[in-house]
């Protein structure tokens, strides 16, 4: 296996799980997860079963059963058949998509582009394989030899079967990890189109179909299809084909979606040993902030999110997440926040590698500074204290009123992030109260003449009688939100609001809904909405 990485292209590793199904059930068998009716050795033949047309089939095996010929897709009766002695268990995809999607978190450790395989549809090993764009990574394990052995030393403690390549198009690794009959390969940039020369056509990730017809012409094998005109090939199969070929070639790029979505700033540390103390790994992520600051102040940007991962021993991710209402680069800042949540941390067999990224950032030039390279001004600003609150109680409950343009007390302010700048500017005229209620109240008012400030009212029960009063304020409908609303209906959700104050000295602001028409025939009704200071 040479070791050749291509600095100048680009680099993919494709980990493919052959026998995903069958190590996961194990795997959550032996963590205590899972409770198979009888204990499962890793030796003895198992198969999943589904249901599927026609009754009960195969829709998984592990290597034992597989060696036994017992194959994808056969009738459970045919399986028994063939091997009695077979061990049967339901089919979980749901279960093994969420633990294969954490594995590919966990993978994070070698590139933060890491992608699950999307195109194992065609192939009867289902889609269980991780994608991992390592390009510019391999030489932060000694190479791409190193790295491969790393996870593979590693796949193998975790009791997973692996097999794994890196070339330099998504295509190529993919063939040669599935079809190229080695448990790991590294193809270098220059020997791509011979590493795929001797594959079937099927490595090309084409649909059955298409590779059907290419094998019903005498063309099995990816090297058969160097010397045909393209154009002959388009006429023939569409452009499946060279479409498929042009990729595993690095001849067309190949986009991978990164979960999560990639950043650019990022710092990572790893541990000879694995560390679980508390205080060790604050002291190991306060390196890694001190880190990340010094590039995102040499590149002018601040941070907006952060992630602290947690690769541990075992396989699994642990995560701690902080968010910020303003872009930050503050060391002591970013920790203080990381900090809150490391009490909730389970690092179970200990942290062996640990990683800070970036999930979103925004330009921040460099600030003034004093002579003793202290901030500017002692006042802790606004904005550090809302990221700790938030990062406490939840962002989405830190928030604060802007005003908006509507003359309706409940629709003239809306919740915005606490720094949210108002757009415009948008002042009522006249006083408001200092506090509303959620929804306005139904009471009972006395007026001495129908359009005329209430003399008393009750509310809750409870009789108050009104000494002072100051209105009406009228308040029309919104009409232009509903052009079509008629006359009478704008005349019922018409407002007189009236700012009064009781025999005890206590203010409110009452309304009255609706006019009056000629006939006296309809009575609008008052509520209460809101109190005064």
């Amino acid at each position: 296996m040479e070791n050749q990485e291509n600095q100048n292209g680009r680099r993919i590793l494709y980990l493919w799980l052959p026998y995903w199904p069958t190590d996961r059930l194990w795997r959550a068998q032996q963590a205590g997860r899972s409770t198979p009716t009888a204990e499962l050795d890793k030796s003895l033949a198992l198969a999943l079963i589904a249901a599927r047309q026609g009754g009960q089939r195969v829709a998984a095996v592990n290597m034992a059963a597989a060696e036994a010929g017992i194959g994808m897709g056969m009738m459970l009766t045919d399986a028994r058949a063939l091997l009695p002695e077979l061990a049967v268990y339901p089919m979980a995809p749901e279960e093994d998509a969420r633990a294969l999607a954490g594995l590919a978190d966990w993978c994070g450790r070698y590139s933060p582009w890491v992608s699950l395989d999307g195109d194992g549809a065609h192939d009867s090993g289902g889609q269980h394989g991780i994608c991992l764009d390592v390009t510019g990574c391999a030489h932060l394990f000694g190479g791409e030899d190193a790295m491969l052995a790393d996870l593979v030393r590693r796949m193998h403690g975790f009791a997973i079967q692996a097999r794994l390549a890196i070339a330099n198009s998504l295509g190529a690794a993919w063939a040669v990890a599935r079809y190229g009959g080695q448990g790991t390969a590294i193809v270098p940039a220059n020997e791509t189109r011979a590493a795929l020369k001797r594959l079937p056509v099927a490595a090309l990730r084409l649909s059955p179909g298409a590779a059907d017809a290419l094998a019903r012409l005498g063309l099995g094998r990816i090297g058969e299809l160097y010397a045909l005109p393209r154009g002959a090939l388009t006429a023939r199969f569409g452009r499946e084909v060279t479409y498929r070929l042009d990729q595993a070639l690095a001849k067309l790029s190949e986009p991978l979606l990164p979960r999560p979505a990639c950043t650019s700033f990022w710092s990572r540390l790893a541990f000879a040993e694995p560390i679980g103390h508390r205080d060790h790994i604050a002291r190991a992520a306060g390196q890694l902030i001190n880190d990340l600051c010094t590039v995102l102040e040499r590149e002018e940007r601040g941070a907006r999110r952060i992630e602290l991962r947690l690769y541990l021993a075992d396989g699994t991710v642990q995560r701690i997440k902080a968010g910020l209402n303003r872009a930050s680069r503050e060391p002591a800042h970013l920790l203080r926040l990381l900090a809150e949540h490391l009490p909730s941390l389970e690092a179970g067999f200990g942290a062996d590698l640990m990683l800070l990224m970036v999930g979103q950032s925004n330009p921040l030039p460099a600030g003034q500074r004093t002579l003793d390279n202290g901030e500017t001004g002692g006042i802790e600003e606004l904005a550090p204290l809302l990221d700790r609150l938030g990062n406490r109680l939840g962002a989405a409950n830190v928030a604060r009123f802007v005003p908006v343009q509507s003359h309706l007390p409940e629709q003239a302010a809306r919740l915005a992030p606490p720094l949210t700048r108002a757009v415009g500017e948008w002042r009522h005229v006249a006083r408001r109260p200092v506090y509303l209620l959620p929804r306005p109240e139904l009471v009972e008012a006395v007026a001495e003449v129908p359009d005329g400030p209430p003399v008393m009212f009750r509310w809750r029960g409870i009789a108050h009688r009104v000494q002072r009063g100051d209105g009406p304020e009228r308040i029309a409908p919104e009409w232009w939100h509903d052009m079509q609303a008629g006359a009478a209906r704008l005349a019922g959700e018409t407002r007189d609001y009236y700012r009064i104050e009781d025999s005890r000295g206590q203010r409110y602001w009452l309304y009255r809904q609706g006019l009056y028409d000629d006939a006296m025939a309809r009575i609008p009704d008052w509520y209460l909405h809101g109190f005064f200071a």
